[in-house]
Formats: C-alpha cells, structure tokens, sequence
C-alpha cells in the first residue's frame, strides 16, 4: 500500500472545518498547522524553520528534571564546577578526572538539577566506611560503606540567589532515605558555614582532621533513617529503581567550601 485517502461526508467536513476555524482563531495559523502534524503520529514531523519561536520548541524538554548525573555530564559539570571555584579559591574540589572516575564508580549518589535540559545545579557524593573522615575520604569510593561524603555541591552562575542549593541539598537528602544501607550523610565546611547547613538538618562533630594547608574545618553530619518525602516545590525526584550507594560528605577544600556558600 502506498498510501491511504480519507474521504470525509458533508457533515465531517463541516465540522472538521469549524474547528479549523476555531483553533485558528484562538492559536493562529502556525499553531495550527503545528497541531495537525503533531496529532498524526505517522507522519514525518516538519524541519523547523526559523521563523519557530524557541518558546514553540520548550514544550520538547521537561521544564525541570532531578536525576542521577552520568559521564556524560561530566564536562558540564566541571564548567560549573571551575567556573564557581577557580576564580575564589583557584581550585576545583573534583577535577574532570575525578569527576568522570565518581560518575562511573558511583553516579547513583550524585544528583543533577536540569532546567529544559541544562544542568543548572548538582551534587557529587562517595562512599565512606568509617566513622570520620580522613584524606582518602576526598578521593575515594568505599562500595562497602554507610555513609555517603559529598564532594561538590555548586549551582550554575546565572541560576544562584534562588535557593537551589538548599533545595538541592534536602532532595539529595531524601533520596538517601531509599536508600537501605545508607546511615548518614557526611560534610566539612568552614565554620561560617556550620550555620548553613544546621539549617538542612546538619550537626557538628567537631574539627575534622583534614587539613588543606593552613585551613582547617568542622565535620557535619545527617542522620538517614525513615521515609523520604520525594516532592517539594512541585517537583518529583526522578531516580531509577534498584540503585546503590551510601555516604554524603562535601568535598570542599575550605576555600572551595566558601564557594559553595558564594555560589548557592
């Protein structure tokens, strides 16, 4: 068969062409025709042209996604990750290896924040398997650990100063929840923010032992144990099932740290 002909009677052509008119006048002839294509499924849809307004193609990406970050990001988050801390403290907590290495040993326990596509904020974690955190902690993944050590928590320079770090922040920490073998969640942070991240439900062991130069820091800490609360803002966590992973610490060099805080 090489094609098919659909003859419509007077009374469907009627119609059809009364509700023609009246799509017409309320959308305009573009949407109309935008309409017809998109409710024929097999038909090839038409090539944008230029004179489609980027607001016509938004409705193609969600308006704003949580899920597990994966190799593929990883660049995008090194752009955001560089561009939040070279220029403060001229380090980044996680170079682009580093980053590729945890994407692909745990990408479970890390979290992206896309808004129509683009990684606006993210969350980047590890596991760790003692009761403090000591140096490995920066630059290694225990699978048989219960507690999960984030690394890097930044948000993208034209998306800060609208809470997306704290929200971040309390998403990541509901995923935790799910998440069976997952006890606590740990930090390090500078003591002006101790205050901060009180505020997501944090509480301080006291000095860490890991130094960066002169610069020292407190540990914090989060008890996982309960039901995760999976919504806020309207907004559901998007996490396949199954998933395994353990410990939140941040990872902030104590200048990178005042970044995070500069930069959610």
């Amino acid at each position: 068969m090489t094609g098919c002909v659909v003859v419509l009677g007077p009374e469907e052509a009627h119609c059809l062409t009364t509700a023609e008119r009246t799509l017409e006048a309320q959308f305009g002839a573009e949407r109309l025709v935008m309409s017809a294509v998109s409710a024929q499924p097999f038909v090839k849809p038409m090539q944008s042209s230029p004179s489609v307004s980027p607001i016509q193609r938004r409705h193609t990406l969600p308006a704003s996604e949580v899920r597990p970050l994966n190799t593929q990001d990883a660049i995008s988050v090194f752009e955001i990750e560089r561009e939040a801390f070279i220029s403060v403290s001229g380090e980044c907590p996680l170079h682009l290896d580093e980053v590729r290495h945890f994407l692909t040993l745990c990408p479970e326990l890390s979290m992206g924040w896309f808004e129509e596509g683009r990684l606006v904020a993210f969350i980047i974690g590890s596991l760790w398997d003692q009761e403090r955190l000591e140096m490995d902690a920066l630059t290694l993944h225990k699978p048989r650990g219960s507690t999960v050590h984030i690394h890097v928590l930044a948000v993208h320079r034209t998306f800060r100063q609208q809470g997306k770090g704290p929200i971040l922040m309390w998403r990541y920490l509901q995923y935790l929840r799910c998440l069976p073998y997952v006890r606590r969640a740990v930090l390090m942070c500078e003591d002006f923010l101790v205050p901060f991240y009180r505020k997501s439900g944090f509480r301080s062991l006291g000095r860490c032992a890991i130094t960066v130069a002169n610069l020292t820091f407190t540990e914090m800490w989060y008890p996982i144990s309960g039901h995760a609360y999976m919504r806020r803002n309207s907004e559901a966590i998007r996490f396949p099932q199954g998933l395994t992973s353990g410990l939140i610490s941040i990872y902030h060099l104590s200048v990178l740290t005042v970044k995070v805080h500069l930069c959610t």
